[in-house]
C-alpha cells in the first residue's frame, strides 16, 4: 500500500478526525479483487480488510476523518451535514500515479451524525455495492465498491436490520455541498484553498476557478445525459450528493426503470416528484446554480454565467449522441427528434420494458416480418406499426448492413440491468446468510452487453410479484 492523506493534511479545517467503531461479529462478504489489483491493493489480505472495514482496525498509514459539508436537500438548505456515517480512511497512490480515496460507509458515529447512529444496513450496502459496479460496467462515471462486510450488529430502521459497511473508492468524494458549507457559514475565505486543492490534485490541466466550474458543468451534464439514456434515476439529487468530479455519488433509493415511465420516482419520500427521471436534467442545472452562488465571491460572475449557459448544450449533445447510438443511427437527420419523441410516447403509453425493447430492436431486418421477440414486449403491436415502419425507413437511409448495426446497438443497450426486483432477491438471500445469488448477479452485471446464456433468467421483464418500486432513504 502507498497510503497518503492529502485531504486531511492540506485541508484539516474541512474534516474532523474520527475513529471507526467495530461491528458485532463482522464477516467479510465480498472483495472486488480486480479493482483492488488495479489500485495496487492486491497484497492486502482478506483478514486485514475485515479488520479495517468491520473491526475498527485501520490499516497502517490510514488517518480516518469525516468530511464536513452542507447542501440543499429537496430544495431547502441544510447548513451542516457532513459524513454522518462515513470516513475517509486515506488515499491510495495507484501504480499509474492516480490518487484514490478509500471511503468507508457505515463506520459509526461522527461529529456530523446529528441524530443518526452512524451505521449502514446490509440491504443498502448491497444495493450500493451492486449499483456502483453496474454503472461502471455501463460506462457511467461513478464511485466504485471495494469491500463489503456484514455483521450481527442490530440497526434500527423501519424494522431491525443488521449493520454492514462498504469500502468505496473514487479519485475524490468532494461535493457541491462542501463549497456551500464554507460559503454560507462565514468561512468563505477557505474556498480558494479548496479550489487550489482540486486544481492541483484532480484538474492539473486547468488553471483557474472559472475553468474548474466550466469543467464541473460539462461533467455534470454528461453524467445526467448518461443516466437519462440508460433509464437510471438517482432518487436523492441533493447538492450534498453531487460530485465535483461528475461521478454518481451516494446511492440511496435509486432505480432503473422497467416499463418506460418518464416521471418515474424511486424514492417514496419524494412525494412531489422533484427527483423523477424526467426532472433530473433540470435539477442538475439547479444544483449547478447553487454551486455557482457559493463560488460567486471567488470566481468571475460572467464566467460562471457563461459556463451555466453551456449546460443544456452539453447535456443535449451527449444525450442525443447516446440515443442515436442506442437506435443504431450514425448520422443526424432533422426529423430524428420527432422519431425519438414518438418512440418515447408509445413506450410510455404501453409501459413497454425500456431496456429489452431497445435490445430487441436490434433484431429488426431491412424487410420482412417484425422480430417476434420484439413484438412479445408490445401489448398492442398494431399501434406500433407506424413507428416501426418509419424507423425501418430511417435505417435504410443509413445504408449500414443489419449485422454491423446490431453489433453496435448491442454495445449500447444492456441485456443485464440492476432491476430493483433482482436486487431485492439478492438482499433477501443475503439476509438469510446466502451470498450465492449476490455473486451470480454481480458476475452478470460485469458484462451487461454480452450474451451470457448462464444468466438468461436475469434478463427478463419486471416480474409481477415485485411491487416495491419506490424505496426508502433509510439505510
Amino acid at each position: 500500500m502507498k497510503l497518503i492523506n492529502t485531504f486531511a493534511a492540506e485541508l484539516p479545517w474541512a474534516c474532523e478526525p474520527v475513529a471507526p467503531q467495530p461491528l458485532a461479529n463482522a464477516r467479510l462478504l465480498h472483495l472486488n479483487r480486480p479493482l483492488l489489483a488495479e489500485l495496487g491493493l492486491a497484497g492486502v489480505t482478506d483478514a486485514d480488510w475485515l479488520a479495517c472495514c468491520g473491526e475498527a482496525n485501520p490499516l497502517p498509514g490510514m488517518e480516518p476523518v469525516a468530511q464536513v459539508y452542507a447542501g440543499h436537500q429537496f430544495g431547502g438548505y441544510s447548513p451542516r451535514l457532513g459524513d454522518g456515517r462515513a470516513l475517509l480512511l486515506g488515499q491510495q497512490r495507484t501504480p499509474g500515479g492516480g490518487l484514490w480515496d478509500l471511503h468507508l460507509k457505515g463506520a459509526g458515529k461522527t461529529p456530523f451524525s446529528r441524530f443518526g447512529d452512524g451505521r449502514a444496513v446490509l440491504r443498502s450496502s448491497i444495493r450500493e455495492y451492486l449499483a456502483s459496479e453496474a454503472l461502471h460496467a455501463l460506462d457511467i462515471p461513478t464511485t466504485r465498491a471495494l469491500v463489503l462486510v456484514g455483521s450481527d450488529e442490530p440497526v434500527y430502521r423501519e424494522t431491525v436490520e443488521t449493520g454492514a459497511t462498504v469500502l468505496r473508492t473514487a479519485p475524490s468524494h468532494i461535493r457541491f455541498g462542501q463549497f456551500e458549507y464554507f460559503a454560507w457559514s462565514g468561512q468563505g475565505a477557505r474556498i480558494p484553498a479548496l479550489i487550489d486543492y482540486l486544481l492541483r490534485h484532480h484538474f492539473p490541466e486547468l488553471e483557474s476557478g472559472a475553468e474548474l466550474f466550466a469543467e464541473v458543468v460539462r461533467r455534470t451534464a454528461r453524467l445526467i445525459a448518461k443516466w437519462q439514456a440508460v433509464g437510471f434515476t438517482h432518487g436523492v439529487m441533493n447538492t450534498d450528493n453531487m460530485s465535483i468530479l461528475g461521478l454518481t455519488l451516494d446511492y440511496g433509493p435509486y432505480g432503473f426503470i422497467d416499463g418506460y415511465e418518464p416521471d418515474f420516482v424511486c424514492n417514496h419520500t419524494d412525494s412531489g416528484g422533484r427527483y423523477a427521471l424526467s426532472q433530473q436534467p433540470a435539477v442538475g442545472y439547479w444544483n449547478l446554480q447553487k454551486l455557482a452562488q457559493a463560488l460567486a465571491d471567488h470566481v468571475d460572475g460572467e464566467a460562471l454565467a457563461a459556463a451555466l449557459g453551456q449546460y443544456e448544450h452539453h447535456l443535449m449533445l451527449h444525450y442525443s449522441e447516446r440515443m442515436r447510438g442506442k437506435l443504431g443511427l450514425t448520422q443526424w437527420e432533422e426529423d430524428d427528434p420527432s422519431l425519438f419523441r414518438q418512440m418515447f410516447q408509445q413506450l410510455a403509453a404501453d409501459r413497454v420494458d425500456y431496456h429489452l425493447f431497445l435490445r430487441r430492436l436490434a433484431l429488426l431486418e431491412p424487410s420482412g416480418p417484425w422480430p417476434a421477440p420484439l413484438l412479445a414486449l408490445l401489448p398492442d403491436a398494431g399501434s406500433w406499426q407506424g413507428w416501426l415502419t418509419s424507423y425501418r425507413e430511417r435505417l435504410a437511409r443509413e445504408g449500414e448492413d443489419s449485422g454491423s448495426r446490431r453489433a453496435r446497438m448491442n454495445q449500447l443497450n444492456p441485456k443485464y440491468v440492476l432491476r430493483n426486483a433482482l436486487a431485492q432477491q439478492v438482499i433477501d438471500a443475503a439476509e438469510r446468510g446466502d451470498m450465492a445469488p449476490f455473486e451470480r448477479l454481480y458476475a452478470a452485471l460485469q458484462h451487461p452487453y454480452a450474451e451470457q446464456s448462464e444468466f438468461e433468467d436475469l434478463a427478463t421483464p419486471h416480474p409481477s410479484w415485485y411491487q416495491g418500486e419506490a424505496l426508502s432513504c433509510s439505510s
